[in-house]
């Protein structure tokens, strides 16, 4: 039983929790301008099909390792959805800003927002309530190595603040050996926390887009 009181449990939520950090509402979803539109996944719709058959493509099933079916993916969102600690979300772009506007508008990416206190990361840092973490599942291989996802990122932390004034921190947490994603997200002015071994077969980089200079963390002995 998760802390919003469904069966499912979301593997990296955390539930001992101090009450400032278990009181943190959940992340308010950021508004972005066009090209990019963000829209929260909907579990009574298609977007557990479309994160299936995205999910098990092999750029997303070797780094994500979520061959999930559209059952579990609809559990998934339903009890994301039920809590505070994270929202599922689908991103869309409008492929004129690649010079194919016959193509429209299209959806190209998961992404989850989520409290990191409230994460497996919030013991990693000297977190905050307000502090969220992203994740990102770039499905559409033609938006990959264009500088596009770099781009949307640079933007989404900024949107994040503005939806979010209690959020001192934009947290990312890759695999340390996905050298693609480090390198996006310092170009979009991330800074690396450290590395950690959060589980026996998982290594990651920590970073921090922090809301002043002030505000970024240390991290944890």
């Amino acid at each position: 039983m998760n802390p919003a009181g469904t069966p499912y449990v979301l593997p990296r939520e955390q539930t001992d929790l101090p009450a400032d950090v278990a009181a943190a509402p959940a992340p308010a979803l950021p508004v972005f301008a066009a090209p990019f539109a963000l829209r929260g996944a909907d579990p009574d719709g298609t977007d557990p099909a479309l994160l299936a058959e995205w999910m098990a493509r092999p750029h997303l099933l070797e780094s994500w390792e979520q061959d999930w079916d559209a059952d579990r993916r609809r559990a998934d969102f339903q009890a994301q959805l039920a809590g505070t600690y994270s929202r599922p979300c689908i991103l869309s772009l409008d492929f004129a800003v690649l010079g194919e506007p016959e193509l429209g508008t299209r959806d190209i990416a998961y992404i989850e927002f989520y409290r990191a206190a409230k994460d497996e990361i919030g013991h990693l840092y000297d977190s905050a309530p307000g502090d969220i973490g992203f994740h990102i599942a770039t499905a559409d291989p033609a938006v990959i190595g264009k500088g596009i996802m770099t781009g949307w990122i640079a933007t989404m932390v900024t949107a994040v603040f503005a939806a979010n004034p209690d959020c001192r921190r934009v947290m990312g947490d890759p695999d340390h050996r996905n050298q693609a994603i480090c390198r996006s997200l310092t170009k979009a002015g991330f800074h690396r926390v450290d590395e950690f071994d959060v589980r026996p077969d998982r290594r990651i980089a920590l970073y921090a887009a922090p809301r002043t200079p002030d505000d970024m963390p240390v991290a944890r002995a």
